[in-house]
């Protein structure tokens, strides 16, 4: 597979990722992260760090719209639920170095 060709199909499953993280408002991040060790807002960060790495200025807001597909602050306040005490018990022990 020529590089051209491997970055279309890793950039159109990056799209389907976003676009089911979008459709799935019901899961949280701290599912996310407890389970698979990484959420939208680490999306967000390594899109950001990208763009910076190619010489770009995005914002880590601006970065994270594009993965919530609006402002983090509206995603959070339409979809976010506090977290049970068992997800941040899990949380806790699993990612003691997260930030």
């Amino acid at each position: 597979m020529d590089e051209n060709t491997r970055t279309e199909i890793e950039a159109a499953v990056f799209r389907r990722l976003v676009a089911h993280l979008r459709s799935r408002t019901d899961t949280q991040n701290i599912d996310l992260m407890n389970l698979a060790g990484f959420c939208r807002n680490c999306l967000g960060n390594w899109y950001e760090e990208a763009a910076r790495e190619r010489g770009m200025q995005l914002t880590r807001d601006e970065a994270r719209e594009t993965i919530y597909g609006m402002p983090y602050a509206e995603w959070k306040s339409r979809y976010q639920v506090e977290a049970t005490e068992a997800q941040k018990a899990a949380f806790g022990l699993s990612h003691k170095n997260h930030g």
